[in-house]
């Protein structure tokens, strides 16, 4: 029986009975972009995109939802008076859903939301306020490690370096392409980051792209996947915050889903598409991020298949003690 198709949910899918397995987060943040602008556009565009989306999938065998109930929760509200307010306040909007019952699929927005991120997921319990239990892996043109930009240290441009701070187990990065000599040299000299450039992976061909694939198949404990849309090349996604030419193709990306979902070691715990930007000759870009937050839902699903992915219950975790401040970036 087909899905009936309701218009403002992602993939049109609707909004099923009781609590949800994947809930669609809409985050339409753009503060500190310094370039293209229109990221705040982006999440809507995404969602939009998606009802274009097949449902049917041969990793699952059958169309979406795949048994599984999906939905699209309301966006962010955007509300906050500065910079700090609005990071607390996407905090706060994403936080209910780290509780280890649901697996967020999170649209921005320009890639600042990621300190924010990373602050909520402090409240699922596979991290229970820990974060040196959390990876990030990170699809990205730019390394996103720069300590400030035009004076602001919560800059898009500073993502990575601020989720940092908060003390991860690892950062992986790959795709990355435009850096500056202070980031070059941070992953040079700084253990906890693992960075594969995209010249390096163009240059040896299938040997360095297998290293990175095998590499994050073997990352234990709980993950969150970030994929600045940027990170892809420019010819599939020609209208985000900051475009550089040659970056990892589609099925590049997918693969790197397919080796984070498949492995029984580590556990996705989120995921997020980010610096999305409407385009208005064509719907290329929004529409390539759409299929890539889709892959990201077939692989989950796949995943809680095999064993991979199990709801996670936060009684005796003490994770109500360790849930995030309501105020933390206003209190830095």
């Amino acid at each position: 029986m087909a899905e009936e198709f309701v218009e403002g949910n992602f993939l049109g899918l609707a909004k099923p009975d009781g609590q949800p397995d994947i809930v669609v987060l809409s985050v339409p943040y753009e503060l500190t972009t310094s370039y293209g602008q229109g990221t705040a556009e982006g999440p809507s565009a995404c969602v939009e995109a998606s009802g274009q989306v097949e449902l049917f999938d041969p990793l699952l065998g059958e169309d979406l939802p795949a048994g599984q109930r999906i939905s699209t929760a309301p966006p962010w509200d955007g509300k906050g008076n500065n910079l700090a307010q609005q990071l607390d306040g996407i905090s706060n909007y994403l936080s209910p859903w780290y509780d280890g019952e649901a697996f967020p699929v999170i649209l921005g927005g320009e890639h600042g939301i990621l300190p924010a991120l990373v602050h909520a997921a402090g409240n699922h319990p596979l991290v229970n306020g820990d974060f040196s239990k959390l990876t990030i892996v990170q699809i990205d043109a730019h390394a996103d490690l720069r300590e400030e930009l035009g004076g602001e240290a919560f800059s898009h441009a500073c993502a990575a370096s601020r989720a940092m701070d908060f003390g991860l187990k690892h950062l992986f990065q790959v795709g990355v392409r435009a850096f500056s000599q202070l980031e070059y040299n941070r992953i040079q000299n700084d253990e906890k980051i693992t960075t594969y450039f995209a010249s390096e992976i163009q240059q040896s061909k299938d040997s360095k792209w297998n290293n990175w694939l095998d590499e994050i198949s073997q990352i234990e404990g709980p993950i969150h996947l970030t994929i600045d849309i940027d990170g892809l090349d420019g010819s599939l996604v020609p209208a985000t915050g900051t475009p550089v030419p040659g970056g990892l193709t589609f099925w590049q990306t997918v693969e790197t889903i397919q080796a984070l979902f498949s492995s029984s070691k580590g556990v996705v715990i989120s995921m997020d598409v980010n610096e999305i930007v409407p385009q208005k000759d064509t719907p290329l870009t929004q529409f390539t991020a759409a299929m890539l937050a889709t892959k990201g839902i077939v692989h989950h699903i796949n995943a809680r298949r095999l064993g991979n992915w199990v709801k996670q219950t936060s009684a005796g975790s003490g994770i109500n003690q360790s849930r995030p401040s309501t105020s933390y970036f206003q209190n830095l």
